[in-house]
C-alpha cells in the first residue's frame, strides 16, 4: 500500500504507484477524512464515492455488484476504522477535474431552483416551501409562462405559520439564472399521456421528448461550470440522468472529455414514490406489514422496478406481489380519472430532496458503472454513500436483470 500527500494537509492511499509526495501513516490517521486513489474509465466509473466497506477497495470494475456486500478484503486496522466511520472517499483520478473533490465545502443552507411549474413542479414547490425552513434559503422558479411564475411567487410567499416566518423565499428567476443555485430541479415534461390513453408504460413514452428538453439544460450546466446537484424529477428519471451525464461531458466536437457534471452531481428522483406505494399496500395486508421495517426498493420508476418484501427473510412471491401493486398504482389512479402526480411530486420529489440535503438515507437513482440505478443512498461530503447489503440470490438476480436492461437502453 502506498501513502500519499495529495495536496496541502490532504492525504490518501492507493494500491497503485502514483506521482505524489509520500506521506506518513500518522498523517492519514490524524486526518478527518482520507482518499483512496484509483484509476478507471470515467464512462464506467464514478468520480468519487464513500468507501462504506473494505470490499470497495478491491473493485476491478464498477457494476451492480457493489450493492451486494458478499466479499471482503483484509485491510490494516486503522484503515478499517476510517472506513467504519465513513471517512474514506474513493477518488477516480482519471477524471480531469478530480482535484475539485478535494476542496468542496458542505452546504449549510441551500438555494434551489425549479424548472417548470406544471402539476409536478408546483406540488414539489409546495412541499419544499413547507419543509425547507431550516435548510433552504431560497427557491427560484422558472417557467416559460410568465403568469405561472407570477401566480406561484404570490401564492408561496403568502404561505406562513403565524409568528413563524422561517420559510424559504420563493423568487422568480430568469432563464440565464437557472444554474445560480446549489440544486437545480428539472420538472419539465413535454408530453404526459392523457388520462384514458392506452399507453401502459407512461415513463418510456416520455423519454424521447423529455430527453431533447433536458439535453439543452445539461449543455448549459457545462457552459456555466455548475457545481451543484442536477436533480431529475421528470420521467424516466434514470434514463434522463444518463442523458445529462453524457451531454454535459461532451466538448464542442461531440467528444467525451469529462469536464462537465460529475456522476455524484446527478440524481434521479423517481424511486421514492414506488417505495411509498409499497408502503401503502403493505399497510393493507397483515402478511406484508414487515415491509415497513425490512423492505427495500430498487430500480426505476416503472418497468424493471424491484420491491423486496424483506432484506432479512426475502420472500419471492410476496416481493413480486408488492412490486406489481407498486408498479401499477399509477394505472389504478388513471382508471378512476386522475393523473397520478401528487404522491410522486412529494414522495420522490420534495421529501427525497429534503432527505438528500439533510444527509439522510433516501431513494434516488445514482451512477453505478455507467448506469443510473435507483437504490437507498445518502449525500455525505458532497458525494454518495450507497447502502450495501448481503442480498438474497433471487433478489440480486432481479436487481441485476434490471440493471443490465437499463444499461442496454442508453
Amino acid at each position: 500500500m502506498n501513502l500519499y500527500q495529495i495536496d496541502k494537509n490532504i492525504y490518501g492511499f492507493s494500491f497503485q504507484k502514483y506521482n505524489f509526495k509520500t506521506a506518513k501513516k500518522e498523517d492519514l490517521i490524524d486526518s478527518d477524512k482520507i482518499y483512496y486513489l484509483f484509476k478507471n474509465d470515467p464512462l464506467k466509473s464514478r468520480r468519487s464515492y464513500i468507501v462504506s466497506s473494505p470490499s470497495l477497495l478491491s473493485l476491478e470494475k464498477e457494476d451492480i455488484n457493489i450493492l451486494n456486500n458478499k466479499d471482503n478484503i483484509v485491510v490494516d486496522e486503522w484503515i478499517k476504522e476510517k472506513i467504519d466511520s465513513k471517512k474514506v472517499i474513493a477518488l477516480n483520478i482519471s477524471y480531469p477535474n478530480w482535484k475539485d473533490v478535494l476542496h468542496q465545502k458542505s452546504r449549510k443552507n441551500w438555494n434551489i431552483n425549479i424548472l417548470a411549474l406544471g402539476d409536478v413542479g408546483t406540488t414539489l414547490l409546495t412541499g419544499l416551501k413547507l419543509l425547507g425552513g431550516n435548510k433552504i434559503s431560497k427557491i427560484g422558479i422558472y417557467d416559460r409562462t410568465l403568469e405561472k411564475q407570477q401566480r406561484w411567487e404570490m401564492e408561496m410567499n403568502q404561505v406562513y405559520s403565524a409568528f413563524n416566518y422561517n420559510s424559504p423565499e420563493v423568487k422568480i428567476i430568469n432563464r440565464d439564472e437557472i444554474f445560480d443555485c446549489d440544486m437545480f430541479v428539472f420538472c419539465a415534461s413535454k408530453s404526459v399521456p392523457k388520462v384514458g390513453s392506452n399507453i401502459k408504460d407512461v415513463r418510456m413514452a416520455q423519454f424521447e421528448s423529455n430527453s431533447k428538453i433536458i439535453k439543452e439544460y445539461a449543455i448549459q450546466s457545462r457552459k456555466e461550470n455548475f457545481k451543484g446537484i442536477f436533480a431529475v424529477v421528470s420521467d424516466p428519471v434514470d434514463l434522463l440522468s444518463k442523458v445529462v451525464f453524457l451531454e454535459s461531458n461532451k466538448d464542442e466536437n461531440n467528444n467525451m472529455d469529462f469536464l462537465g457534471l460529475a456522476p455524484e452531481q446527478i440524481r434521479g428522483y423517481g424511486l421514492g414514490v414506488m417505495n411509498a406505494r409499497a408502503v401503502y399496500y403493505s399497510k393493507k395486508d397483515s402478511k406484508l406489514n414487515h415491509f415497513l421495517k425490512e423492505g427495500r426498493a430498487f430500480g426505476p420508476h416503472g418497468k424493471g422496478l424491484i420491491i423486496a418484501d424483506s432484506i432479512n427473510n426475502y420472500n419471492d412471491d410476496l416481493s413480486l406481489y408488492l412490486t406489481d401493486k407498486a408498479k401499477n398504482a399509477n394505472l389504478e389512479m388513471r382508471d378512476i380519472g386522475f393523473k397520478p402526480f401528487i404522491a410522486p411530486a412529494l414522495s420522490s420529489g420534495a421529501l427525497s430532496i429534503m432527505d438528500t440535503i439533510n444527509g439522510n438515507w433516501h431513494y434516488s437513482a445514482t451512477f453505478i458503472g455507467g448506469v443510473f440505478m435507483g437504490s437507498k443512498n445518502k449525500l455525505k461530503y458532497n458525494t454518495i454513500e450507497l447502502e450495501q447489503l448481503n442480498l438474497h440470490d433471487n433478489l440480486f438476480s432481479r436487481i441485476k436483470e434490471t440493471y443490465e436492461t437499463l444499461g442496454e437502453i442508453i
